[in-house]
C-alpha cells in the first residue's frame, strides 16, 4: 500500500488535474467504444482511490512521525535496495525536491542514512537503517494482514489483470505527459485523436509535496 502524499495538497488548493472524459472531447471523435468507456471508468477512479489510500496510510502512521511520502520512500528502499535521490525520484515518479525532503526527515528519524556510492562520488546512496527496516517491515506486515482479510475474495488473476492495465495506462500517460503537444487543428486535420486535448484526458503534472501532519 505504498503511496505518496504530494498530489493531495494540490487538490486541496483547487489545482488538481482532472482525468475524466469530456462530452466535447467525445463529440469530436465519435461515440466511445465499450473498451474506451471501461478505460475512462478506471481513470476516473484513480484520483479518489489515491486520496483514500493516502488517508488510510496516514492513519496507520499516526504517532510514528512519518508521512505517507516517507512510507513510500522506505518501501522503495526496502524493495529495491540503496538508491540515490535521483533514482528514488524516478522510481516514485516525482521531482527530486520532495523526495530530498522526505530523505532528510527520514534521516532525522533515524530511518535512513547516506552511504558512499562506488559509481558516483558526489551522489550518495540512501539506505535503510536497522530501525528503518524494522519500521517499514512492521507497517507492511500490518497492511498485508488487512489486505488478506478485506480482499480475500479477489482472485489472483483479477489482481494480475488490474496490474497489467495500470502499468499500460502509466506507460501511455507518460508518453502523453512527455511527448510534444499537438494543436487541436493538427489532430483534426489527420482525423486522429492522438495526444491532443480532443481525447478528453488531461495528463497529470508533477506536484509539490506537503509536509504531512505532525506526529500525535
Amino acid at each position: 500500500m505504498s503511496v505518496t502524499e504530494g498530489e493531495v495538497e494540490k487538490d486541496a488548493e483547487g489545482d488538481a488535474v482532472s482525468v475524466v472524459a469530456s462530452d466535447a472531447g467525445r463529440a469530436g471523435g465519435g461515440d466511445p467504444t465499450p473498451a474506451e468507456d471501461l478505460l475512462y471508468g478506471v481513470i476516473r477512479r484513480l484520483w479518489p482511490l489515491h486520496r483514500t489510500v493516502v488517508r488510510a496510510v496516514e492513519h496507520e502512521l499516526a504517532g510514528t512521525g512519518m508521512t505517507a511520502g516517507e512510507h513510500a520512500l522506505l518501501d522503495v528502499l526496502r524493495s529495491e535496495g540503496p538508491q540515490t535521490v535521483p533514482q528514488l525520484a524516478r522510481a516514485m515518479g516525482l521531482d527530486r525536491q520532495p523526495v530530498q525532503r522526505w530523505v532528510n526527515h527520514a534521516a532525522e528519524l533515524g530511518l535512513v542514512v547516506t552511504a558512499p556510492n562506488p559509481a558516483h562520488r558526489r551522489s550518495s546512496l540512501i539506505r535503510l537503517t536497522t530501525e528503518g527496516t524494522a519500521a517499514i517491515g512492521g507497517i507492511q506486515a500490518f497492511e498485508a494482514s488487512e489486505l488478506r482479510q478485506r480482499l480475500a475474495d479477489l482472485p489472483a488473476g483479477d489482481v494480475r489483470t488490474a496490474l497489467h492495465v495500470l502499468d499500460r495506462l502509466g506507460e501511455e500517460f507518460r508518453h502523453l505527459a512527455n511527448g510534444p503537444r499537438k494543436a487541436p487543428e493538427e489532430s483534426d486535420s489527420h482525423g486522429s485523436r492522438g495526444n491532443s486535448d480532443d481525447n478528453g484526458i488531461t495528463p497529470a503534472s508533477p506536484h509539490q509535496a506537503h509536509k504531512g501532519r505532525p506526529a500525535r
